[in-house]
């Protein structure tokens, strides 16, 4: 298993925890675990994976945004500190800029164009509303 496709395993667990506790979608900021993401979307091992680490569906929708990542805390607290892969494009190249900030202030703050949604419904609970760019 690749770690990007760890990584999305990590991922959809604290989504699935998220919104079973009413909480909004987790914000998908790393290019190379969301190219693992839509590797598998749609296929039966994408139907399985949800239901082994989410506990549901997970669909995935457009949601572009930019700021702190709500989620790194609940990472952490399961899994340690954030890998590389996390600030990896999908090409392999590290943002050392933001890698760096993260390793020293613990926070992460970035640009996503894409969250997971509570199932095929095309919507994401209590999903905060985000600026199109």
């Amino acid at each position: 298993m690749s770690t990007a496709t760890t990584e999305l395993r990590r991922f959809l667990t604290i989504t699935g925890r998220r919104f079973k506790d009413g909480q909004s979608a987790p914000e998908m900021f790393s290019p190379a675990v969301d190219k693992a993401w839509h590797d598998q979307l749609g296929t039966p091992a994408y139907a399985t994976l949800c239901q082994e680490t989410a506990g549901r569906p997970i669909g995935h929708t457009a949601n572009n945004g930019h700021g702190p990542i709500s989620w790194v805390s609940a990472y952490e607290e399961a899994y340690g500190p954030l890998p590389e892969i996390w600030f990896t494009d999908a090409d392999g190249h590290v943002d050392q800029d933001l890698l760096a900030h993260y390793q020293a202030t613990g926070t992460v703050v970035a640009e996503w164009d894409c969250s997971p949604t509570g199932g095929d419904d095309d919507v994401a609970p209590n999903q905060p509303e985000t600026g199109r760019r």
